[in-house]
């Protein structure tokens, strides 16, 4: 069965090392429709951020390329995001999730972000292709949150 889709957004920027934070951005606006508490927001901005990081740092090496960042707002509080971009791919993506591998040594990288992405989302799922690009798919559904939560201060 498949959700209905609340609201989605598609954006593509260059490859460019300040647009990873626009990403955070973009997906923090676009997805603050569904409350979600603050460390759940954080957690998304995160995954987000390491995805996109990952097609800067990685795909287009010593180039600009483009990313396509596409977000949707699913019924019970489910975010869907999908991060692709067309650079060198992924010959080996168990591989590339293994912590603390990394393909830029020369970076100051950790080789944490699949990692960090599977933590902070329900499913995540890379497909890639030598040579033709990598899509990260992360799925993540918000918790309810009581009425009291956040409302005890709005009439003041």
């Amino acid at each position: 069965m498949r959700a209905n889709i609340l609201n989605e957004m598609t954006v593509r920027f260059p490859s460019l090392s300040e647009n990873e934070r626009f990403a955070r951005l973009a997906v923090s606006g676009f997805i603050s429709s569904l409350d979600p508490a603050v460390d759940e927001l954080s957690e998304i901005k995160t995954a987000v951020s390491e995805a996109v990081t990952n097609c800067i740092v990685h795909a287009y090496r010593d180039t600009v390329g483009e990313i396509v960042l596409q977000a949707k707002l699913l019924e019970g509080k489910r975010v869907y995001i999908r991060i692709k971009d067309k650079g060198c791919g992924i010959s080996d993506i168990e591989q590339a999730k293994t912590p603390l591998f990394t393909t830029a040594p020369e970076e100051e990288r950790a080789g944490l972000g699949f990692a960090i992405m599977e933590s902070f989302t329900d499913r995540l799922k890379v497909v890639s292709r030598p040579g033709k690009g990598t899509t990260v798919t992360m799925v993540r559904s918000l918790k309810t949150r009581k009425a009291s939560d956040g409302d005890k201060n709005k009439g003041d």
